[in-house]
């Protein structure tokens, strides 16, 4: 009996202890940490390492998860040359809890994408509108226990990614079979909001949407804000895909209700939290790594890197001018909307590689990173043109080549990714004129149905002929897949198909028609007037 009662005494204190223990967690701060649009910027802002020092360091006072919002696996050449293998390598080593797929995530092909998904990465990938023949690809939700709350993690990926993506990855026998609730935003809503109401029913405490849809008005009626405001009974929405850099915005939901905001950048520059505090306050900020040193390369990072770096540091080339994607004052990306010496070096390269072609086509989405002045290397050209396309060329007539011109400058002055850089043309975009242009519920061009913006189209200083047929040079993502929405080349003949990589069209270029030299031609990092934007309507 005596040892009976020992037992029961001893048991008593455990449970006693416990419960201490359980009042100490619940206390504590819990703090959602979240990344997006890394691309495989491994060792850039914080690093991966960085990442992991800065979650073991709250740990030590908070309850902390760390969850990505998509486009980890593609963006620089360890991605590219593993097709996004090694990046998932690092997060199971960083300690990832859950990820949502961004548009990015299938660059390498659905199967490649799925394959990572169910068998090598350790976290569950997880999307409310990501659907195969009508059915969910992901768990829409998944309810994590921290710091002694239910939190449901509800994902949502842009509909956009038919057309930022490769369109023929979603399609079988030319039929599309995946989805992700296109249309006019009514079923990505239900979607969501379906989600976040069965997460409740489930017993969540808090109902956190991890997105990658961003509020560029090219992604509308697909942003986080028209999600925000067709929903209720969501506590927080932490963003991805636009990039954007926004610490703590309140955004009404469909009562009139304000919920938390944020998005954190792109390449880890910035850390994102969702802050739950010990009395129930929602807060969301950033951590820059700007305020912190930069820390070691971690084991895995150094894996996946240090085979590639004596081959990535190779020069093949080099630049008297810096080459670039930027406004040279304001620093502030252009190559979504205006013209830039990378972008008519890139369209040159094309035009110069397809052989005896009247012009070529290049979207601004295509071109990822400056160059700078000095000697450039794979690793430079790599970076510049990531995805592996193929260079390809066809026949297309002068309305068609109108209509992707036309397509593509619709949202300028705000950015989009297919804008298009040009060689053996030039064009006006007359921005003071609205957009007409109409699009199927997948986000490719149908028509223009008003006025076009695009106006004085030259081909090779002639102006564009609607009804003669020219040689276009680009790559099999728009003429051949529809990227970007650009699908009116698809029915085209071809001519070349897949003759070389983007990235060795531009090398080649460089090296046998430049001389290895990027020289006074491209000069002026704002190009050489191929593309005028007219801001006024003349006056008659």
């Amino acid at each position: 009996m005596k040892k009976v009662l020992c037992m029961l005494l001893a048991l008593a204190m455990l449970l006693s202890a416990a419960g201490v223990m359980a009042e100490e967690a619940a206390a504590k701060d819990i703090l959602v940490l979240f990344t997006s649009d890394v691309h495989c910027g491994v060792e850039q802002g914080f690093g991966y390492q960085g990442l992991a020092i800065i979650r073991n360091q709250l740990a030590k006072d908070n309850a902390v998860i760390l969850v990505d919002n998509g486009d980890a696996i593609q963006g620089e050449p360890v991605g590219t040359m593993t097709k996004g293998s090694a990046i998932v390598d690092i997060m199971n080593a960083v300690g990832y809890a859950v990820a949502i797929p961004g548009n990015h995530e299938f660059d390498y092909g659905m199967e490649n994408f799925l394959d990572l998904a169910k068998n090598k990465a350790e976290y569950p990938y997880i999307s409310c509108n990501f659907t195969y023949k009508g059915e969910l690809v992901f768990q829409p939700y998944i309810i994590k226990e921290v710091g002694g709350k239910k939190i449901a993690f509800v994902g949502v990926t842009t509909p956009r990614t038919f057309v930022t993506s490769t369109p023929t990855y979603f399609q079988e026998d030319g039929v599309y079979v995946y989805g992700f609730c296109e249309g006019d935003g009514t079923a990505l809503y239900a979607a969501v909001q379906k989600a976040a109401d069965d997460a409740r029913a489930e017993g969540a405490d808090y109902v956190v949407v991890m997105a990658h849809l961003g509020n560029e008005a090219e992604s509308s009626p697909y942003t986080s804000f028209d999600v925000i405001g067709h929903t209720n009974g969501i506590d927080a929405l932490l963003d991805g895909h636009e990039h954007a850099v926004e610490p703590n915005l309140m955004v009404k939901n469909k009562d009139g209700v304000s919920i938390p905001f944020a998005a954190c950048g792109t390449k880890l520059s910035y850390i994102g939290y969702l802050r739950i505090a010990a009395d129930g306050k929602l807060s969301t900020g950033l951590y820059d790594a700007k305020d912190y040193q930069a820390p070691d390369v971690t084991e895995a990072i150094a894996a996946a890197t240090d085979a590639l770096n004596v081959k990535l540091a190779e020069v093949v080339a080099h630049t008297d001018y810096d080459l670039t994607i930027n406004d040279p004052e304001s620093g502030k990306r252009i190559i979504r909307i205006m013209e830039t010496n990378l972008g008519d070096l890139c369209a040159d390269a094309y035009r110069s590689q397809a052989g005896d072609v009247d012009i070529a086509l290049v979207n601004g989405g295509g071109i990822r990173v400056t160059i700078p002045a000095g000697d450039i290397t794979l690793n430079d050209i790599l970076r510049v043109h990531p995805f592996g396309n193929a260079l390809c060329v066809v026949k297309a007539t002068g309305q068609q080549i109108l209509d992707a011109l036309e397509w593509t400058s619709r949202n300028v002055p705000e950015e989009n990714g297919g804008f298009l850089h040009v060689s053996g043309l030039t064009y006006e975009i007359h921005t003071y004129l609205p957009s007409t242009c109409t699009q199927d519920d997948k986000g490719s061009f149908t028509g223009v149905t008003g006025e076009y913006r695009v106006k004085n189209v030259l081909v090779n200083g002639e102006p564009l002929d609607l009804e003669k047929e020219y040689t276009v040079a680009s790559h099999n993502y728009m003429l051949k897949d529809g990227g970007d929405g650009t699908c009116m080349f698809q029915n085209c003949e071809i001519l070349q198909d897949s003759v070389k990589l983007d990235n060795q069209v531009l090398i080649d270029y460089i090296v046998d028609v430049l001389g290895g030299n990027v020289g006074e031609m491209y000069s002026d990092p704002l190009g050489q007037g191929r593309i005028v934007w007219v801001q006024e309507a003349p006056a008659e």
